[in-house]
């Protein structure tokens, strides 16, 4: 992978003295949280759960499978969910205390120092960890202060990164799988048994900042070498408990790692003091088995710091084979090889070597542990998806098989059958001898140096001579670098055993193998004497006999499988065992068993492993070297914790010519009885018979053996054409289901989305309505793109108008047609245009037309409004006649003649001071009279004729009537009648100006 870039950019909105930088030093605990297909809802509820009123204090960072090639949305959705400020990672940011990064579409993403660093991803499309990358960047550079959490998902991303962060002291949480979307991640990590929490994601913000104040906060922290005696003595005491429960004594690893591991033990239960905690341990053994597996853990995984086994393979693993004939042993030992990545690549680089140099080899690679589930991980040899990072495809395609739809690989079994895994205490079990190559990475840095002492001559003691010592990257062989080891490459700690030992000096290595624990144990039978002169110690003394008693007295034996395959061989067995011809494979001994034995072995064989029970055949006539020999057989099945396979011993053992005669004479038969010729030959005759119809048998059971490898062998070429197309189909698989992951990421981001812009549509659909505005939106052809329901009063649409052109829809209005006209005139100028408009019914509306434009001010149509202005218009038409009324009410007052208004019923509405002076009736007397009041009589009747003129809108000359006075006056008065109308054109009232006659 390579980074993008190296320009140091801060949040946008975080200024230099915001908040500290969360620097390695700084002890702010950093979170990673990794999800993918469900992640999130799983976010949401996540951050939901944060306390309201006080910041959390760390820092958040959060991995999701993205869409490659698709604009990422997270960091808006996240915002809403917290008021923590949320940004999308710039290469190279430095991050700060409660706030949160996310990682961005396309990128691999790393922790160093306090900063951010994306790199262009180096997998293909489906195969990318992106999880699993950060997590152990953020376990490498924050150790104990990171902190991993994974959320909903599919596949096993994140699984190994769990255990890198816990193997340097983290803590790791899952969402509860009854709460995810996906549970596939999740359920992943549990399967690692390195779960601290399993809670749902609102839950989690409340242990997440408990667990903090506890172990990364300000309380007081164990200090080895510096605590109370009674703190010591509480540590001793959880020492005391762990050997006696686990049989394991922790009392040589180095203090601060145990104290470390206690701690966080402490943390997890909330546990605030040492005898509190011893206290626990006794009330709960399955706690002593949970600190049991965190002082445990290693951090492990195929090929593990690549540049040291480029060097492993370069410069030690062809010496292995050097100057080795076809089917010598190779015999090499990984120490402390947990969940067996380690082993596997050691055969792996071994099974390369030997197929390179297209010959035969016995390769054997013991592997061990003290953890017994990390041992049966290991010999399953299934590994979830993710170990696709660590190998190369060619290695991942030729030594693993693709098994549980996908989600996991199985180690193929020619290299699984080069392996054998037990588990073994280096410090306290003995050592394994005669060996070609140890392998012991990252185990001695959590040893004391006194237990490291001991160890490194225990290795030199195991190591065939020139054999080579491989060390982890922070180890070392101390003072024994000149002593007992040569440096092949410092670097890489690379050792080789040195063969100038002093006397002295191999005097002591003498004396180291019996177990480190327990002194006095005796040695292992190895065959090799290392020993050059005599011991002056007595236990030496008794080791150097049974050595030489038991290489003296040992009968050959094999150790073999229930097929008889050979495991290990002990003594001289050439005299009874003979290659068998044909291509080199793995070792038989059905098949090597010389003449006379191969039947009874057979036999034998097959009853041990029915029966459970040792079997034994004497007298054996065994062909060895053109002669007959007589051996006794006995087989005995072999009890081992360290394997489920059954395994049985086969010993051979010579019958000596002493043996020969006393046996015979104790039961031989009378020389001188005449049947014993007779009984002889018959007996000699069924045995012929016997062994004719057996070779038969034999012969008959090769001919079906041979068609059977034949047919078994074609089954395997059409089975390797069928893996390999299982093998693309998988692949094929891995990149739809990450497609398929990415893509349900973006869907329930633009589901996000869709739901925001219905909400905001909604919005806007019930503002339009809720004002009355009648809208309009056309493009730029005049087309109708939507229309609100208040438009419908002015223009007659419909909801299939829309598409059509304005021009083809019938309005209401009343002596507008321009609307056509003006809206493309908008278009053409980007003026806006307003009048008023007028409908059939009277009613009045604001026609604004306004260009339609986008956020990126891109013209695309036109919006016509109509609003509703009927009372606007109607006000200020009432306002324009009051102001009338008023001009004329001034003309009215002042004027001398009688100025007097009725209304079509004859009631007097308005009567002026002239009127007052002509008839005397003041005008609040008037306004209660009826104009019929003042007419007399007989004069009614025109007066009605004339009212009727006026509503037919005739235009009445003056004329001379009489009218009647307050005081029954008869007047002679000039009349002018004029009729009143409204904006309608209809009489509503009549005004009449009244003078009387003179002379």
């Amino acid at each position: 992978m390579t980074a993008i870039r190296t320009d140091h950019a801060k949040p946008a909105a975080a200024s230099d003295d915001a908040q500290p930088l969360a620097r390695a030093d700084t002890g702010i605990p950093i979170v990673g949280i990794g999800a993918s297909a469900g992640g999130l809802a799983a976010f949401e509820a996540f951050f939901s759960g944060m306390p309201a009123n006080t910041d959390p204090g760390m820092v958040f960072v959060l991995v999701q499978h993205l869409a490659p090639d698709h604009k990422s949305l997270l960091t808006d959705l996240i915002q809403r969910y917290t008021r923590m400020q949320a940004f999308e990672v710039v290469d190279g940011m430095m991050v700060r205390p409660n706030c949160v990064y996310i990682i961005p579409p396309n990128y691999d993403m790393a922790f160093l120092n306090g900063t951010l660093q994306l790199l262009e991803p180096a997998a293909p499309r489906g195969q990318r960890l992106p999880i699993d990358f950060f997590f152990r960047s953020l376990a490498q550079d924050q150790h104990e202060r990171a902190i991993g959490i994974i959320l909903s998902g599919t596949g096993s991303d994140g699984t190994l990164g769990v255990r890198a962060i816990k193997g340097e002291g983290g803590m790791v949480m899952v969402q509860m799988p009854q709460s995810t979307e996906y549970d596939g991640m999740p359920r992943s990590a549990l399967s690692t048994g390195l779960v601290d929490y399993t809670l749902p994601p609102v839950e989690m913000p409340a242990q997440l900042i408990a667990y903090a104040a506890r172990v990364l906060g300000k309380l007081p922290r164990i200090e080895p070498g510096s605590s109370p005696p009674k703190t010591e003595n509480a540590l001793n005491k959880i020492i005391v408990l762990l050997r006696a429960q686990t049989g394991h004594d922790f009392s040589q690893y180095k203090p601060s790692t145990v104290h470390r591991r206690i701690e966080r033990r402490m943390a997890v239960h909330q546990i605030e003091t040492l005898d509190h905690y011893v206290k626990y341990l006794q009330q709960a053994p399955t706690e002593v088995e949970a600190l049991f597996r965190d002082l445990l853990i290693g951090v492990t995984q195929f090929f593990r710091d690549p540049e040291a086994f480029r060097a492993l393979e370069e410069q030690v693993i062809p010496q292995l084979f050097t100057g080795k004939p076809a089917d010598a042993v190779i015999r090499v030992w990984s120490v402390g090889c947990s969940t067996g990545e380690e082993a596997y690549s050691l055969a792996i680089l071994l099974a390369e070597r030997q197929e390179a140099l297209k010959r035969s080899f016995r390769i054997q690679v013991f592997a061990t542990d003290i953890d017994r589930l990390a041992i049966a991980v290991a010999r399953a040899g299934l590994y979830p998806a993710s170990i696709a990072a660590d190998l190369s495809p060619e290695r991942l395609a030729r030594f693993f098989t693709v098994e549980t739809d996908g989600v996991a690989y199985r180690i193929h079994k020619s290299i699984r059958d080069l392996l054998v895994f037990s588990d073994q205490a280096v410090i306290r079990d003995p050592p394994f001898s005669r060996l070609d190559l140890i392998s012991c990475r990252n185990l001695l840095i959590y040893m004391d140096g006194d237990l490291q002492k001991k160890l490194i001559p225990l290795f030199h003691y195991a190591l065939n001579p020139g054999g080579f010592l491989f060390l982890g990257t922070s180890e070392t062989v101390g003072e024994f670098a000149n002593r007992l080891f040569a440096v092949r490459d410092r670097k890489q700690r690379l050792y080789q055993r040195k063969e100038d030992v002093q006397d002295a000096q191999r005097a002591t290595l003498g004396r180291l193998p019996p177990p480190l624990t327990t002194p006095g144990a005796p040695l292992p039978p190895t065959g090799i004497n290392v020993i050059k002169k005599p011991f002056p110690s007595k236990l030496s003394l008794r080791e150097l006999t049974e050595q030489v008693l038991l290489q003296q007295v040992a009968p050959a034996a094999a150790l073999v499988n229930a097929q008889g395959d050979i495991l290990y061989l002990h003594g001289r067995t050439g005299r009874y065992l003979e290659p068998a011809p044909g291509e080199v494979g793995v070792s038989n001994l059905l098949m090597m068993a010389r003449e006379g034995l191969q039947q009874y072995l057979t036999t034998a064989l097959y009853q041990a492993a029915g029966t459970k029970e040792r079997v034994r055949h004497a007298g054996l006539r065994v062909k060895t070297n053109g002669d007959f020999t007589l051996v006794n057989l006995t087989i005995c099945p072999v009890l081992a914790d360290s394997t489920t396979t059954p395994l049985y011993l086969v010993i051979l053992e010579e019958v000596t010519p002493v043996t020969l005669r006393t046996a015979p004479l104790a039961v031989a038969p009378d020389p001188e009885s005449p049947h014993t010729d007779e009984r002889i030959n018959a007996l000699r005759q069924e045995l012929r018979a016997k062994e004719e119809y057996l070779q038969t048998t034999h012969e008959e059971l090769e001919t079906a053996n041979e068609e059977l490898k034949s047919a078994n062998e074609e089954m395997q070429s059409v089975n390797e054409e069928l893996q390999s197309t299982n093998e693309e189909l998988e692949t094929s698989k891995e990149e739809l289901q990450s497609t398929n992951e990415e893509l349900a990421t973006v869907n329930t981001e633009l589901q996000t989305k869709v739901a925001d812009l219905s909400r905001a549509n909604n919005d806007l659909i019930n503002l339009l309505a809720a004002t009355g505005i009648g809208t309009v939106f056309v493009d730029l052809k005049l087309h109708i793109l939507r229309f609100t329901p208040t438009v419908t009063r002015i223009i007659n649409l419909i909801p299939s108008d829309v598409g059509r052109p304005v021009a083809h829809i019938v309005s209401n209005l009343v002596g507008y047609d321009r609307l056509v006209a003006d809206t493309q005139a908008v278009l053409d100028s980007l003026i806006p245009q307003e009048r008023e408009v007028q409908t059939a019914a009277g009613a009045w509306y604001t026609l604004r037309i306004l260009p339609y434009r986008t956020l990126d001010n891109v013209i695309e149509g036109a919006v016509i409004t109509f609003v509703d202005i009927t009372e606007i218009v109607q006000t200020r038409e009432a306002l324009r006649k009051a102001d009338d009324l008023h001009r004329l009410a001034v003309v009215v007052r002042d004027a001398r003649d009688a100025i007097i208004v009725q209304d079509l019923e004859g009631r007097i509405t308005a009567w002026n001071p002239g009127a007052v002076r002509l008839y005397g009736w003041s005008e609040a007397e008037a306004l209660t009279l009826n104009v019929c009041d003042q007419i007399p009589v007989g004069l009614r009747e025109k007066a009605l004729a004339k009212t009727q003129q006026l509503s037919q809108g005739e235009v009445l000359e003056p004329f001379r009537t009489q009218r009647l006075a307050k005081d029954g006056t008869i007047l002679e008065v000039w009349i002018t009648a004029t009729a009143l109308v409204n904006a309608a054109g209809q009489m509503y009232a009549i005004a009449t100006t009244e003078r009387l006659k003179t002379a």
